[in-house]
């Protein structure tokens, strides 16, 4: 049982098909490998019992003949997502000790499937954050060196399958929480198209640019775990859209050759350490000796997208946020005189301060006389950035570049500087703005041994071409197959 944490999805989903082992023996593996490694802080909720009762429940279907592709295969979820069957916090003191009477839409498609949900991972409050550092409760810590960030929001996740502790997790992305800390932590994590995945059950943030995704070690992976995300929801999800299920793994071993890979000049100007400029160099090299062609083009408002994400994103937070009132569910203040007090006090004791200052921010641009002059701009803007991709997509296939411009800094290291750390999701945000789908694979290692990513960006729904893309280079590469010392 030892080398059973190192086994991929696929892997185990094979053995608990051919009864080499049972879905409980798996998952009580991965419940005990939780409670060792707990100084991570991947973790916020756990429950053997549910997680055992679900195991046995997937032995039982198994023993019947079914062999569904992720039955009894163990998940852990990113705690913005509702369960029924764990507490609901999104990382913050507003909600703890919530417990949500249904599932998200992305959490009962997995359960459908048959997969086995080990526990509740940690994240940044309300998803807001690019390195796990905001979360309420505790600090979530990089397996690969335990003095770094694991990037965020989806740093619990990441960790979570980075130090084998899960073969997978869900994750969200916003302005790049599942690409961002899949790279620093030397995994593989995918955002679909925006609409591709139900966003019922995912706690708001930022409503037109969230997303939900997998993350897990392999390409092969995350194709298995978005066949069972994606699908429409019309009748509960506004965004969702009306654009078939499909089967990602049937595109996997489709050859590269002649694949045109477009190379953005502004993602390798200054500003990107040149650790993580020689790691992705070498993997576009690598996609060369496979076939592809490397095609230069220009995305020329690379740079705007800082100053219009972070208008946007918390004007939606600003909005969504505003249900948190202490009145209906959640921390309400013990101590108030009348109505108004009672908002302030649950406000400022149940936010932390990422939450009050995107709150603020996004009030201030939405507030009258200032609408106009920056949230409208910012919307016109964005669809700039979307027409540069599309401009972009005539000349090729699929864009790939690095994912953050350094690896993954010190604990503490940006704290007192917030726009350092919006500074570090310059890459990740045109493709969230766009809504386009885009994933990073591990493509080698930087200073202090620190995992790098290689970003890929596809055009709307070309999941699969991104899936295909990145399962060849993993074939012929070794990156996705290291793991941190200790783990």
């Amino acid at each position: 049982m030892s080398g059973l944490h190192d086994l991929t999805v696929a892997e185990l989903a094979a053995k608990l098909r051919s009864k080499d082992l049972s879905a409980v023996e798996v998952a009580r593996h991965f419940l005990a490998r939780g409670a060792v490694h707990e100084a991570l802080g991947a973790y916020l909720a756990t429950d053997e019992a549910v997680t055992l009762a679900q195991a046995a429940a997937a032995d039982q279907r198994i023993a019947k003949g079914e062999a569904t592709p992720l039955l009894g295969v163990p998940i852990a979820h990113k705690d913005i997502f509702v369960t029924k069957d764990f507490p609901t916090t999104a990382g913050s003191r507003m909600l703890e000790g919530y417990r949500s009477p249904f599932d998200a839409s992305v959490v009962a498609k997995l359960a459908q499937a048959g997969m086995v949900t080990l526990g509740k991972l940690n994240c940044d409050e309300y998803a807001m954050g690019s390195s796990n550092e905001n979360s309420a409760f505790k600090p979530v810590k990089n397996p690969w060196d335990l003095s770094r960030i694991p990037g965020g929001s989806s740093g619990g996740s990441a960790v979570a399958v980075a130090a084998r502790l899960a073969p997978a997790a869900t994750a969200t992305d916003t302005g790049g929480s599942i690409r961002q800390p899949a790279s620093f932590t030397g995994i593989t994590g995918i955002k679909p198209t925006y609409g591709r995945a139900s966003r019922y059950g995912m706690i708001a943030f930022a409503s037109s640019l969230d997303q939900a995704g997998p993350m897990a070690r392999t390409a092969e992976d995350c194709a298995l775990l978005l066949s069972a995300i994606c699908g429409p929801d019309p009748d509960r999800d506004s965004t969702s859209l009306d654009v078939p299920a499909e089967d990602f793994t049937l595109a996997l071993n489709a050859p590269v050759e002649g694949l045109r890979i477009g190379v953005p000049k502004e993602f390798f100007g200054e500003g990107l350490a040149p650790d993580v400029r020689a790691a992705v160099d070498a993997a576009l090299k690598e996609y060369q000796k496979l076939g592809a062609k490397l095609v230069e083009i220009s995305l020329p408002r690379t740079e705007l997208s800082i100053p219009v994400y972070y208008i946007i994103a918390p004007a939606e937070a600003s909005s969504n946020l505003s249900r948190f009132d202490g009145v209906k569910f959640g921390h309400r203040a013990k101590d108030y005189s009348d109505l108004l007090e009672m908002y302030k006090k649950t406000r400022a004791e149940g936010f932390g301060d990422e939450v009050k200052r995107r709150i603020m921010i996004g009030t201030y641009v939405l507030s009258h006389g200032y609408y106009d002059a920056y949230y409208l701009q910012a919307q016109k803007i964005r669809r700039m950035i979307a027409d540069d991709f599309q401009q972009a997509f005539k000349l090729c296939d699929v864009i790939a570049g690095p994912v953050a411009p350094t690896v993954a800094w010190k604990i503490g290291e940006k704290s007192d500087d917030p726009v350092a750390n919006y500074l570090a999701d310059i890459f990740t945000l045109p493709a969230s703005l766009a809504g386009l789908p885009g994933m990073s694979l591990p493509a080698g290692f930087g200073a202090g041994g620190m995992p790098v990513g290689l970003q890929l960006i596809g055009n709307y729904f070309g999941e699969a071409k991104l899936l295909n893309a990145a399962h060849r280079f993993q074939q012929a590469t070794d990156h996705h197959q290291r793991r941190p010392e200790g783990f």
